[in-house]
């Protein structure tokens, strides 16, 4: 989480901190399906470098926006899902979502 330092005054500078990259919204796009492991994220994120996943998924664990789970398995398998305050954000995706959709009927004339 940011700390009190760290936190804009802005409430929606707060929000761009939390998940203003492109890749952490297309990260919290897929997780809000369902969970996914890294690898699909990473052939579903076309351009994504593992690196960009790997610092993604920890910042998103850190502000508390998802739950990493590791299961006791060989190969051992681990999956990243939203948190209840992850999942809270799906409102601001659906209509960044509408917006995006309405934007590209317009430019299609």
């Amino acid at each position: 989480m940011l700390t009190k330092e760290e936190m804009p005054a802005c409430p929606v500078a707060t929000t761009v901190a939390l998940i203003g990259s492109k890749w952490k919204l297309l990260i919290i796009r897929n997780l809000l399906t369902r969970p996914w492991r890294f690898n699909e994220l990473r052939k579903d994120l076309a351009g994504i470098s593992q690196k960009s996943l790997t610092d993604s998924l920890r910042s998103l664990e850190d502000d508390g926006l998802i739950t990493r789970t590791v299961y006791p398995e060989v190969p051992p398998r681990v999956e990243y899902a939203l948190s209840e305050l992850g999942r809270s954000m799906q409102p601001i995706l659906d209509a960044m979502e509408r917006f995006g959709n309405s934007y590209q009927e317009l430019a299609r004339g």
